[in-house]
């Protein structure tokens, strides 16, 4: 194929020396840590060989589909049955009409950083660039554990249920690939007691705990029982995805009615869902501390709005948004229960709504104690916020509440194994950031303390905070 030149060039996002010094001396060649993602690791564990470029690039990916809605594409060539080649070619219709949106960056770094290939994406081009990437991928250079090499991921910390059974990271960790892959444990099937299918899982966790879950005290045993058998894998990780960090006193014998009223299926009210989430929410917080894990919190995002197309589809294909959700009370009161006990852990607390940006960033500053360097973490831009402008917004809003230089850096939070790009992405972003500040005359053209923070950021910091 004849390459053409495209705008991802060498300065890419790099807008002057300093910048360009930053990221090629310093930034580029760091490792990466993905220290959160939901990428499937029984495809690593048997480092599948994907069949086409649809199957390893589009399929999963709600960020296109929702592009590819947009634009007026039939759903047979996104989630429907239309042969491969012919969903990948409407894909490559649309993407010319994606500028400005991050899909456009995305997709051309991913094509040159793993494919080689410098041609825009567009109707002319689809389908030598789908026979092109799709003959790489039959070979084992483009296996997934490959593509993981090739990106010089150094850990991946996928997301399981507590039910999960955790073998294929058992195959991994027992297999001669060097990355190392590791699991957070996401309990919210079994905290949000409202869910039309709680009392169903409550079934499988008592049957994979050899608990018998007939109260809420059964209830934290049973999880407790699958957080000793994730720490025994290696777990050290928690991971919450929520609207909001519910916050209302309660007492244990409310919480044991509202447990056994759920169990009698009926309605609670959205004051009895608040308590129940609150005490299961601090119980499992504090067996975090106790285990010496880190919490996560995935909050505002409003999940499943199209009632027709999720009942049609199922949830995670691309019918979410922003929530405007308040966060601030509630969340400091949480945080204060555990912290008033010494049992509130290192935290890492996610933004997915812009306009809370400063709560967060100064809410994080209320709970460090001093004991750990950047105990409490405002996490990257995820999401709708997984681009330029959202990765500027929250390093701002970082920077200017508290310190960028404990700051924890990148995560990709994908399920795609085409993924790793966004590392680079956000490096470059970093590096331009501080690089206009130093051409400004804003910060010191010392690159001996400025390198050494855009390397604290893209690596060093998660090597400490994490110790995988």
């Amino acid at each position: 194929m004849i390459k053409n030149k495209t705008f991802i060039t060498d300065d890419f996002l790099l807008e002057n020396k300093f910048a360009q010094r930053l990221y090629y001396d310093y930034a580029s060649e760091m490792p990466i840590i993905d220290y959160h993602c939901h990428l499937p690791p029984d495809e690593i564990a048997n480092n599948r060989q994907f069949e086409n470029l649809t199957k390893i690039w589009n399929d999963g990916d709600h960020y296109k589909w929702r592009a590819m809605r947009t634009f007026g594409i039939d759903e047979k060539y996104i989630t429907g049955n239309a042969p491969d080649k012919e969903k990948f070619l409407e894909w490559g219709k649309a993407v010319p009409y994606t500028l400005r949106n991050p899909l456009y960056h995305w997709t051309h770094l991913e094509l040159k950083r793993y494919f080689d290939i410098d041609l825009l994406l567009n109707a002319d081009t689809a389908s030598d660039i789908y026979e092109e990437a799709t003959a790489k991928l039959q070979t084992s250079e483009y296996s997934c554990q490959s593509l993981i090499k090739k990106m010089n991921v150094e850990v991946i910390c996928t997301t399981e249920d507590p039910i999960d059974s955790l073998d294929h990271h058992v195959k991994i960790k027992n297999s001669d690939f060097n990355t190392t892959v590791s699991t957070a444990f996401r309990p919210d099937k079994a905290i949000v007691i409202s869910n039309d299918t709680y009392l169903e899982y409550l079934e499988k966790l008592s049957a994979v705990s050899n608990v018998n879950i007939d109260s809420y005290k059964s209830l934290c045993d049973a999880l407790s029982v699958r957080l000793d058998y994730f720490a025994e894998n290696g777990c050290t990780l928690s991971d919450h995805g929520l609207s909001y960090v519910p916050f209302r006193a309660f007492t244990d014998a409310e919480i044991e009615n509202i447990f056994q009223k759920r169990k009698e299926k009926k309605q609670l009210s959205l004051e009895e869902d608040e308590k129940f989430q609150t005490a299961i929410l601090l119980f499992l917080c504090e067996q975090y501390h106790s285990r010496g894990w880190i919490q996560q919190f995935h909050l505002g995002a409003l999940r499943n709005n199209n009632a027709r197309m999720t009942r049609i589809l199922g949830p995670d294909t691309g019918w979410d948004s922003i929530g405007d959700y308040s966060q601030a009370r509630t969340l400091s009161s949480f945080l204060n229960a555990l912290d008033s006990k010494d049992k509130l852990t290192k935290t890492i607390l996610y933004n997915l709504n812009p306009s809370d940006n400063e709560v967060l960033a100064t809410m994080i500053g209320n709970y460090n104690d001093g004991k750990v360097k950047g105990k409490m973490q405002f996490g990257s831009g995820w999401w709708f916020m997984d681009q330029k402008d959202g990765m500027t917004r929250q390093l701002n809003a970082l920077s200017n509440m508290g310190l960028i230089s404990c700051f924890i850096g990148m995560l990709t939070d994908s399920r795609s194994f085409l993924s790793y790009p966004r590392h680079e992405y956000f490096r470059r972003i970093v590096c331009n950031l501080f690089g206009q500040e130093m051409q400004r005359g804003e910060l010191p053209q010392d690159f001996e303390l400025v390198a050494q923070i855009i390397q604290d950021i893209s690596y060093n910091n998660a090597k400490e905070y994490f110790k995988f």
